[in-house]
């Protein structure tokens, strides 16, 4: 596949990092909930106790990041889960090292999750078994360009976070930045990343909840070099 013209990038570093697991993560995966829609707003789903652990070790990798890679910047997506997996990482990092200084924190609303519309908190297969021609349609034109009514595509979720990272590159110019949100938004940051032209990715399989990305500077560009990474949630400390 072609690569895309580099488009130069201000910004020191960029780490992303999908929210830790929700409720809304269990309930989908659950065999006896993913054809019914999950009660409430995408806005307020919480974390399960297993994604308040998934956050401390979060805030164990946060706390052992040499000081050139440490961000000096962090801005979360308004929902309730990425905001308590900030607030729950920066809280563990602060214990595991004392001499860590609160890191300037903002939240921006394009880095919020997809719109589904119609059919929030809907799993996939509560969607087929409510509109299934809506499910057919999405295959048909992939879920990259599916729009669901009242919602947003991939695509228009790249259009906001292009213009987040066109800003992020205008006032935080040299500094290393991180960013929690949803898998969404960081396939749309990898995608942008890529540079002009770059092919879309389609077949990108979910970013795993907690997981880490970077993209590191090189020349004027910033390079990926970490992809949804899991590592940190493999150790045998602190299990409960």
């Amino acid at each position: 596949m072609p690569e895309g013209l580099v488009v130069p990038r201000a910004l020191g570093g960029l780490w992303a990092v999908r929210h830790a697991q929700s409720t809304a993560n269990s309930w989908f995966a659950d065999p006896a909930t993913e054809q019914r829609p999950m009660p409430g707003t995408d806005a307020t789903v919480e974390l399960t106790e297993h994604g308040q652990w998934q956050a401390r070790r979060l805030g164990g990798w946060l706390a052992g990041l040499a000081g050139v890679q440490r961000p000096t910047l962090v801005v979360c997506s308004p929902f309730l889960r990425t905001r308590v997996t900030w607030a729950v990482m920066a809280e563990a990092a602060a214990d595991r090292n004392r001499s860590l200084r609160p890191i300037r924190t903002l939240v921006d609303e394009r880095l919020r999750d997809r719109e589904m519309g119609v059919f929030e908190l809907h799993p996939y297969r509560a969607i087929r078994r409510r509109a299934p021609e809506e499910g057919l349609r999405r295959e048909r034109v992939g879920n990259w360009v599916y729009r669901p009514p009242g919602g947003e595509s991939l695509a228009d979720v790249t259009l906001r976070v292009r213009s987040f990272l066109d800003e992020l590159d205008v006032v935080a110019a040299g500094e290393q930045v991180l960013v929690v949100t949803h898998d969404a938004v960081v396939m749309s940051l990898r995608y942008i990343l890529e540079g002009l032209g770059a092919p879309v990715p389609d077949s990108l399989e979910p970013v795993p909840n907690a997981s880490v990305s970077q993209w590191r500077r090189e020349g004027p560009r910033l390079a990926l070099r970490v992809w949804g990474s899991v590592d940190h949630l493999a150790s045998v400390e602190d299990t409960g």
